[in-house]
């Protein structure tokens, strides 16, 4: 997992995945305009590398898949406790439209992540923002 451009503005972050099929990746271009609080979580989220060596543990192919629980659960805990503000949504979940997952009780945005598989519109009136977009 990589951070790729400048720190400032919109960014890219390269996840390298290994998959049943052999090593792949893909790259994420996160639009801090459309969500600052959850892009600036996110990138502080992977400066501290907490995504490598996590794996995607939701996968409904006609939804989204999800991810962004670590492995070490001392490491979990810590970021657990570190919930962000809720944010007006300013663009559509759309496929490939990357989004925090959150429970139905204000401000609880942590480290889990999902990525739209088909367009989930109707996540939006739900207040599930997205903030950026898979490249490819």
């Amino acid at each position: 997992l990589s951070l790729l451009g400048p720190a400032a503005a919109d960014f890219r972050v390269k996840f390298d995945v290994e998959t049943t099929g052999g090593p792949s990746s893909f790259t994420v271009l996160v639009h801090e305009d459309w969500a600052p609080i959850g892009a600036a979580h996110f990138k502080e989220l992977v400066q501290a590398k907490f995504y490598d060596d996590t794996r995607f543990f939701r996968v409904i192919p006609t939804f989204m898949v999800q991810f962004g629980l670590s492995g070490d659960p001392k490491i979990s805990t810590e970021w657990r406790s570190k919930t962000i503000q809720d944010e007006p949504v300013k663009v559509s979940n759309k496929p490939g439209y990357m989004t925090f997952a959150k429970t139905g009780a204000p401000n609880s945005r942590t480290s889990q992540l999902f990525i739209n598989y088909v367009d989930n519109g109707r996540l939006d009136g739900m207040g599930f923002s997205p903030f950026g977009e898979v490249e490819g």
